[in-house]
């Protein structure tokens, strides 16, 4: 069995195989997408990885899947619904496709024939019925406080149901488009971070560990890449287990989790 609170250098085809059957609560990462960035040359063997990560996820545990696609000769690679739909056949179900929404983009460039992508999938799994759902209440609503009437609700027989009246509160809960903001100073404060050509914001991770996770639970990120999982893992006073190919990696890994103040967040 693999240390837990530590990160693990190696293969995770190869390390995964260590972890016990059904004991990680919530897994939170992002794989390499396609040929988009320059991993130190390292590759990953997807299909193992992910049936590996069906085997230890608990019954009712998470998987939360960051995701993009490469577009090449005028046409996306398509990876991430190939492997959204291997997930499922080795068991998972699909709870949601979430999307991460980047508030600040790149410049417009002028040979792509396309819109310029400012989003990335977010592909929920859960094995079985989902054990644990903590909503995020945090969405403004408009008409807070002021009763609602005369609303109505479509029926599957294409007919209109009325609704009964209600007063809505100051904040409901999240849709499923999340946004952040990216880059220097913005996803993270920690400099070192930024020696990974990719990471996701750590409130990103935040969010799902606060949503699919509670105290003392297992998060594993088998790829874990600078480490942001990892840190907000402990910050939100999880367990976690880490898991990355390159040595360079783990090492600025371990320097973002053994920092003596992790980050100025309001951590729940």
């Amino acid at each position: 069995m693999l240390e837990i609170n530590k990160i693990h250098q190696g293969d995770s085809s190869v390390l995964l195989k260590q972890i016990d059957d059904n004991i990680i609560d919530l897994t939170v990462t992002s794989p390499p997408y396609d040929n988009l960035r320059d991993y130190k040359g390292y590759s990953f063997d997807f299909e193992t990885i992910a049936s590996e990560l069906y085997r230890i996820t608990k019954k009712g545990g998470v998987l939360v899947w960051v995701i993009g696609d490469q577009t090449k000769d005028f046409a996306e690679s398509l990876s991430s619904f190939k492997q959204a739909i291997f997930f499922v056949e080795c068991g998972f179900n699909l709870l949601d496709t979430m999307i991460y929404q980047k508030k600040n983009v790149p410049p417009t460039y002028p040979n792509m024939r396309r819109y310029v992508p400012s989003f990335e999938y977010m592909f929920i799994f859960s094995k079985g019925k989902p054990k644990t759902f903590n909503p995020i209440i945090d969405r403004p609503n408009k008409y807070a406080g002021i009763k609602k009437t005369g609303d109505t609700q479509r029926q599957k027989d294409g007919s209109t149901k009325r609704v009964r009246g209600y007063i809505p509160k100051e904040f409901g809960m999240r849709f499923n488009t999340w946004s952040y903001d990216v880059g220097r100073n913005k996803d993270t404060k920690d400099i070192i971070a930024f020696k990974h050509p990719a990471r996701f914001p750590e409130q990103l991770a935040k969010d799902h560990i606060l949503s699919w996770s509670n105290k003392e639970d297992l998060i594993l990120d088998p790829l874990c890449g600078s480490g942001t999982t990892l840190k907000m893992a402990k910050l939100l006073n999880r367990r976690y287990i880490g898991i990355d190919s390159a040595k360079e990696y783990v090492e600025i890994a371990q320097k973002r989790i053994s920092q003596e103040t992790l980050l100025p967040l309001d951590v729940n």
